[in-house]
Order: C-alpha cells, then structure tokens, then sequence
C-alpha cells in the first residue's frame, strides 16, 4: 500500500516540471542557483484546482476510500482564508478578525460537516505542497478522512511570489 501510494507521489511530482516557473538563472550568495518562483497565472485557477482534486482523489482511490468533488463554498472560504493569511504574514488557522475554520465556512453557507482544514506558506507548487501535507499525520488524515465527500481549495499569492495555500475537507 505504502509503495502504491509513494508512486503516486512520484507521479504527481513528475507533474510539477509542466508547471509556469519563472526562466531567471541568478545565483545565490552560496553560488548555487536561486529557487525558481512558481507563478500562478490569474486563469490558472480550474486548472490548479482540478490538478489538486484528480492528486487527492488518485491518493484516496489507492487507499480504498470513495473520491471527493470540488465544492464552490468551501472555494469560498479557503480563497478568503488565503489571502486573510498573507494580510497577517503567518500561516495559522485563525482569521485575522478571530474566525475559526468554522466560522468561515458557515459565511458560506455550507451546511455539511467540516473535517478539517490544511494551510501553507510556500514557494511550491500544489503537487509540492500535497506532498508535504501527505508526510504530516495531522494534514494526511484531514486529506484522507473517511468521510470526505467535498473538497475546497485554494491559494493567495504574493508580488514576490510566496503562496498561501488552504485546502478544506467537508462532507
């Protein structure tokens, strides 16, 4: 099982050399290259999403559990929770104004159960941040929790490149 899904994970990793970087070829002062920024055009978002949903739901079905579907209101309340951390530069699980993870999906209108919530401050793409959210107990069993049904997702990223990403996990 755990070879099926480190293969999987070497897939989807292999999807990130497709993905928009930037060409800059500037050295460090330690003399080796500067990581590429991973810039996230501004009609990219579908495409991004449905990458995320196809990654996580290849690494359920490789698990036995049933697939997830992308869901609008929690979109919603994952692009808020985004840009919301970028405004506080720290990536936590509270809002700016004192919300929870509850709080901001009841704004939406969602009326199903929250089963959790994962948040990233990076450089890296979302295959790159799926993969370290699979290496943490805590993210992995929001990702693949039982009960899962839908989905949101999304990010907020800064002029100098750094991404705030939020995944929510709903039923």
């Amino acid at each position: 099982m755990h070879r099926l899904i480190s293969l999987l994970l070497v897939m989807f990793m292999a999807l990130v050399a497709c993905a928009p970087v930037s060409t800059s070829n500037l050295s460090g002062s330690d003399g080796l290259p500067l990581p590429r920024i991973y810039r996230i055009g501004e009609d990219d978002t579908s495409k991004l999403q449905f990458r995320m949903l196809d990654s996580i739901n290849a690494l359920r079905s490789a698990s036995g559990l049933t697939p997830v579907q992308l869901n609008g209101q929690l979109n919603a309340a994952a692009a808020t929770h985004s840009r919301d951390m970028s405004v506080q530069n720290r990536p936590w699980h509270f809002g700016s104004d004192g919300s929870s993870l509850i709080d901001r999906v009841s704004r939406t209108e969602y009326s199903g159960p929250i089963l959790g919530e994962n948040i990233s401050e990076t450089y890296e793409t979302e295959i790159e941040t799926l993969a370290a959210w699979m290496n943490m107990p805590g993210a992995r069993s929001v990702i693949m929790h039982p009960a899962a049904t839908n989905m949101g997702f999304a990010w907020f990223q800064e002029n100098n490149g750094k991404i705030w990403w939020t995944l929510v996990m709903g039923s």
